[in-house]
């Protein structure tokens, strides 16, 4: 490589430290990499003819009339400047060097702002409670107000972008649960490069879970086992973490059950079972919320739902259920929901009002419209059965108890996810 230092390589070699590089390559923001490498005395011209596309299109790059949207064109900027695929969510490239040795330690990571971690820990520990929708302006106003202008000062360092990878998607799971996947869609897209770019393959892989959950909420079986696979293949890079792999597998074994692929469903959660079995033995990280016996537990009801194996999803649910009565308000009532369905499918409708009265006995304040959407779902499962006495009685409370819900979380809940009443 030539060392001209109007080469566009030397100049990136040179900003690979620089959080202003960093920030464009994390919000995959080509028009901010150009102006950076203008402004460093590379010609337009010349970065024009690096990338293979036209002065004109480089101009309305540059000046923020379009964007780089394609795969395709991403990975051919990255290939002529040399910018790392980590930086841009790519792939390694041909021509990067192998992947270097990862910490194994938790004691090895480079030390996270305290601050950071102090805010992260007060919005998981009140979002179990109180639910996504009343805390996720406030995480979003964090992130704008306190972590976004740090990602520019040339002070700081790479865990700067994994306290912004973190929060992020956090706030794409709070979106989630507030019924906008389309905006976790885009918390979790935004969220993986930034982890990418702090170096922490842990938490990217962590994202690519989290990728895996929503698509499979919105449908999408394919794309989650792929997010699924994804993630373990980063986790692979990195230290042993069994919490994170098991996790990894247990979505892979709901997207492969959600498609109907028994045998590989249950090797998947086999896996699940064993990684977590091992979980003491694994390296632990700052920003990974956790994943537990009673989340498998919950996951696994799920997936042996989904396979038609209902004497073995009751275990599972009565031991999700078991497992979360000392707290998580929210994780409790979803895991009930899946209680009363799971006996709904063995026709114990006994049973399924039992847990279903309970399940009236949640906060009626608890804001996540997951929740809700997930009530109603039961609703529907059994306004069939509204024939059977204590069937129709449960389902009259349950109205009464919803009207009541949806007044007191009228402002949160969107119109598109069902806000009037049954």
């Amino acid at each position: 490589m030539s060392s001209n230092p109007q080469d566009p390589r030397a100049v990136v070699a040179a900003l690979l430290d620089d959080p202003r590089l960093l920030s464009a390559c994390a919000e995959r923001d080509m028009g901010a990499v150009f102006r950076l490498l203008n402004k460093r005395g590379v010609s337009t011209r010349r970065l024009a003819a690096a990338a293979d596309i036209s002065q004109g299109r480089l101009y309305d790059y540059m000046n923020g009339r379009t964007r780089v949207e394609k795969l395709a064109l991403f990975e051919q900027i990255a290939d002529a400047f040399h910018i790392p695929g980590r930086l841009l969510g790519l792939c390694r490239r041909a021509w990067e060097p192998p992947v270097a040795a990862v910490p194994q330690q938790r004691s090895d990571y480079a030390g996270p702002d305290g601050n950071d971690l102090t805010a992260m820990d007060a919005f998981r520990n009140a979002d179990r409670q109180a639910g996504g929708g009343r805390l996720y302006g406030a995480v979003v106003r964090h992130l704008t107000d306190r972590v976004a202008p740090r990602l520019v000062d040339t002070s700081t360092g790479a865990q700067v972008f994994a306290a912004a990878a973190a929060l992020t998607e956090m706030a794409g799971w709070m979106a989630h649960d507030s019924g906008h996947d389309d905006r976790a869609d885009r918390h979790f897209a935004r969220a993986l490069p930034l982890a990418r770019v702090a170096g922490d393959l842990p938490l990217a892989a962590h994202v690519a879970a989290s990728s895996s959950h929503l698509a499979l909420q919105t449908g999408d079986a394919a794309g989650a086992a792929g997010w699924a696979r994804s993630g373990l293949g980063l986790a692979a890079q990195g230290p042993r973490i069994p919490a994170l792999t098991a996790r990894l597998h247990t979505m892979r074994a709901r997207a492969l059950a959600a498609e109907h692929q028994h045998a590989s469903a249950m090797r998947a959660l086999d896996d699940a079972h064993r990684d977590l079995e091992t979980a003491g033995a694994g390296a632990m990280h700052p920003w990974l919320s956790p994943f537990d016996a009673a989340a498998l537990a919950s996951e696994s009801a799920l997936t042996l739902r989904d396979l038609g194996q209902y004497d073995k999803a009751l275990t599972a649910a009565e031991r999700a259920v078991a497992l979360r009565e000392d707290g998580r308000a929210r994780s409790l009532a979803l895991s009930r929901i899946t209680l009363a369905a799971i006996y709904v499918h063995r026709s114990d409708l006994d049973a399924a009002v039992t847990v279903g009265h309970e399940l009236l006995m949640t906060s009626p304040t608890l804001g996540s419209v997951r929740v809700v959407q997930e009530l109603d779902s039961l609703r529907r499962l059994l306004e069939p059965h509204r024939g059977y006495l204590p069937v129709r009685e449960y389902l009259t409370r349950f109205d009464d108890a919803r009207r009541a819900r949806m007044l007191l979380l009228a402002d949160i809940i969107p119109p598109s996810s069902g806000g009037t009443p049954v």
